[in-house]
């Protein structure tokens, strides 16, 4: 695990942010943030979903990111509450996500309160892996 630089401070703030203009407590339809660094510098945010299926706030920031033509990417985050007060670690369906996508993207963690970077795929043991 490495320690957060200041720009992965700047990239917490940047989902925390997030989530503060969007925070949904009556109906709990939006009540995550994510922001991801790409390697050039570019940040892309997201909030959750809720529907049948949903999406989770790194498919949401993930996905801007891809549809601005963004392929590189660096850090991830996502956070949880109505400041963005508690960092949370991605779903499963979130880690194959990030296994399929990046997995060489670092993620930001909270480990026993303290946070922390990891690659991605240290995150899904024994992936599932398309060959390509």
């Amino acid at each position: 695990m490495r320690s957060l630089t200041g720009e992965d401070y700047a990239l917490i703030e940047a989902a925390q942010k997030a989530i503060r203009l969007n925070y949904d407590e009556e109906n709990e339809n939006h009540t995550v943030g994510s922001a991801v660094r790409c390697k050039n510098g570019n940040l892309y945010v997201g909030v959750n979903v809720y529907s049948l299926h949903g999406a989770c706030a790194e498919q949401i920031a993930i996905g801007t990111a891809i549809t601005h033509g963004e392929r590189s990417f660096e850090t991830i985050v996502a956070v949880r509450g109505k400041n963005g007060e508690e960092i949370i670690p991605p779903c499963g369906n979130c880690r194959q996500l990030l296994q399929d996508y990046m997995p060489e993207c670092e993620v930001i963690l909270s480990v026993n309160g303290e946070n922390k970077k990891v690659k991605a795929k240290e995150l899904l043991p024994f992936a599932y892996v398309v060959e390509r």
